[in-house]
């Protein structure tokens, strides 16, 4: 799947919706381990039980690298994953002390 900043993507299997904000070109990304979709359809079965860790409403997912980061703009029960393999919860940067 062509991916962009700034694209909506919603999964085949559940509620999530995501916006991409970081990456671009073809990505194999995945929710509940059904392909993303970029047009909303009625949501299809169930997240197959290995991608069914859910998505949190505002959370930022990210790969290792860095190089693809979404944004979760509706919750649902699958996971997100690229070539098979679950995204991570993006960590909070630690803002400087004020001293």
């Amino acid at each position: 799947m062509q991916i962009k900043a700034g694209t909506k993507l919603h999964s085949a299997v559940c509620d999530t919706d995501v916006m991409v904000i970081k990456g671009s070109g073809d990505v194999a990304l995945t929710c509940g381990g059904r392909d993303m979709v970029t047009a909303r359809s009625t949501a299809v079965g169930e997240p197959d039980a290995a991608f069914a860790g859910g998505t949190a409403m505002g959370k930022r997912y990210q790969n290792a690298d860095g190089s693809v980061e979404l944004l979760c703009i509706k919750p649902g029960k699958g996971t997100l994953a690229i070539d098979g393999v679950p995204l991570e919860v993006k960590a909070a940067k630690a803002l400087p002390s004020s001293d």
